[in-house]
């Protein structure tokens, strides 16, 4: 889950810019005139921190909550609540992919539904018991087909659901 919300900031940074990650991160961040302000701070961060850098670090453990460290030399650090976390105990239903599914078949369209949040071909066999090989022939027939994208991240190739396979499920309640 924690990668997905990497590969998700990623992806939004690389289509929109910094500001516009910052300003999606949490309703209390906001970056206006090349300036990073935190709304409703306990304490004041020093005018000068350590250099430009800020390190995003997404956990399910912050609750709604925004944490801050400062520690010279090291960056500030700003650890906030990750895409997915009410997920993180739920079962995703294939309810209502059922024309979907007549044209892709069941597998894909569960791969595709189970694609919410990106997840890696171990990990979709985990969710959907399907064989860790047929996963990975579906979302190769997938990515052939521009439904998903594959990003390496460390030793793991986490798959993610395309604008278009967005439009196909959207009519069916999800995305």
């Amino acid at each position: 889950m924690l990668d997905a919300d990497v590969l998700h900031r990623a992806r939004q940074a690389a289509e929109r810019g910094a500001a516009r990650v910052l300003n999606d991160l949490h309703a209390e961040l906001r970056w206006t005139e090349d300036t990073l302000r935190l709304r409703h701070r306990t304490r004041p961060l020093p005018g000068r921190t350590a250099g430009a850098a800020l390190l995003l670090i997404p956990s399910a453990f912050t609750g709604p909550a925004l944490y801050t460290r400062l520690a010279p030399p090291d960056p500030l650090q700003l650890a906030y609540p990750a895409r997915g976390t009410g997920t993180l105990w739920a079962t995703a239903p294939a309810a209502g992919t059922e024309a979907l599914a007549a044209v892709l078949g069941l597998s894909r369209t569960r791969l595709l539904t189970e694609l919410a949040a990106p997840a890696s071909t171990t990990e979709l066999a985990r969710r959907t018991g399907l064989s860790p090989s047929s996963v990975s022939q579906y979302l190769t027939a997938l990515r052939d087909a521009r439904l998903v994208t594959a990003h390496r991240v460390g030793r793991s190739v986490p798959y993610a659901r395309t604008a278009s396979a967005e439009v196909l499920l959207a009519p069916l309640g999800e995305g």
